[in-house]
């Protein structure tokens, strides 16, 4: 990705799941763009190689509530400020159709992608409020917003809580000068994605796009780090959609 032409100078950013893939993308982003960067992910091998140098690392698990209050503490204690929230980490790791849908996978899958986002929204507002400023940007999916192919009941519900999320944030937090946004990225070429689809799966996915092309990384990290900007601070409670014009809203 080219060097990001926002100034996050002076800023302080959390990104959950910024081992891998689109997380890790935007937390690079923001520290090129001059934010001291602190990568929350329970893979701690791929966090602090995705830290290297350009951030901080804390291993972290988003779905337990201990864990994240401690992380958050050491992100205000350390840089005595919070700015931005990018809630990168969820996923899922097998297709499936509801009747085939365990319990255990639905709560596995709900409480890491919808959980999570509460958890860690919930620890970061008061460092923010504090300040008066603060941008949360959720990551969730166009499989939360619309179904096109067969993903995961869970995960779609879970993303589309996710959307709901950022709104009830915003509407709760911009009398204190935070916004909440989230993007809904298609279907993208992440080390997690790749493992679950089939390649006839994604050269389908990436044909049926008006751009023609399954979506890369850095197609993703525009968007998040305009949400974390200056530029965007009267844009809030919105669900950007970025999925190269294969679902149009």
């Amino acid at each position: 990705m080219g060097k990001t032409t926002y100034d996050f100078s002076g800023r302080v950013a959390a990104v959950t799941g910024g081992a891998k893939g689109i997380g890790r993308g935007t937390a690079l982003g923001l520290a090129e763009g001059g934010a001291r960067v602190y990568i929350l992910d329970a893979d701690e091998e791929k966090g602090a190689e995705a830290a290297g140098g350009q951030g901080d690392f804390i291993h972290c698990d988003v779905t337990r509530s201990a864990v994240v209050k401690t992380s958050f503490d050491r992100i205000a204690e350390e840089a005595g400020r919070l700015d931005i929230l990018v809630q990168s980490a969820g996923g899922f790791w097998k297709q499936t159709i509801t009747e085939e849908t365990t319990e255990e996978e639905w709560d596995n899958v709900v409480t890491l992608n919808l959980k999570g986002s509460f958890l860690c929204a919930r620890a970061a507002i008061p460092a923010m409020r504090k300040e008066g400023y603060g941008r949360i940007i959720n990551i969730g999916s166009m499989s939360g917003v619309t179904t096109q192919a067969q993903a995961s009941p869970p995960y779609s519900a879970a993303k589309a809580g996710v959307h709901a999320l950022a709104r009830t944030l915003a509407f709760e937090l911009g009398k204190y000068g935070i916004t909440a946004n989230a993007i809904a990225p298609g279907t993208t070429a992440t080390e997690r994605v790749i493992a679950v689809r089939s390649p006839e799966q994604m050269k389908q996915i990436g044909a049926a796009t008006l751009i023609g092309r399954i979506a890369e990384v850095d197609d993703m990290v525009g968007s998040a780090l305009f949400l974390a900007s200056e530029e965007a601070g009267y844009i809030t409670g919105q669900t950007l959609y970025v999925n190269g014009g294969r679902y149009m809203h």
